[in-house]
């Protein structure tokens, strides 16, 4: 009967491990792409969503004050908003790109845009959402 030497029969061989390696960067490989697009569409969708949270939320001023509200903060402060959003591509509070009424109604915060650059997974650019 042939013994096996024990000191032979642990562990695993150069080879044995080169393939696992192998099998994990081609998992990694096909993994990777789709988990940051997932996050990007995540980012775009949030994104959407606070503009027609902000928007409407200005809309309400408006028809309540009969003017603009004068900053982001005046929305927040008046409880139109619980706070104001951070610009989820940007990561900040101060990057929202302000539009303000046109002519001479009182206020400054007619419209907002995100003050992102570059473009979404559709081609549109962030700034003209």
């Amino acid at each position: 009967m042939a013994r096996l030497n024990p000191a032979r029969s642990r562990g695993f061989t150069l080879i044995e491990l080169l393939v696992v390696l192998a099998i994990l960067v081609l998992l990694l490989t096909l993994a990777a792409p789709r988990y940051f697009s997932g996050v990007d569409r995540a980012k775009e969708a949030a994104l959407k969503q606070d503009l027609a949270v902000v928007r409407e939320a200005i809309d309400k001023f408006y028809g309540d004050q009969q003017r603009y509200p004068e900053s982001l903060a005046e929305l927040a402060e008046r409880k139109y908003l619980r706070s104001v959003p951070v610009d989820p591509l940007t990561e900040s509070v101060d990057t929202w790109a302000i539009v303000p009424p046109a002519g001479d109604l009182p206020g400054a915060v007619y419209d907002l845009h995100s003050g992102a650059t570059g473009n979404a997974a559709d081609g549109s650019a962030y700034a003209d959402w």
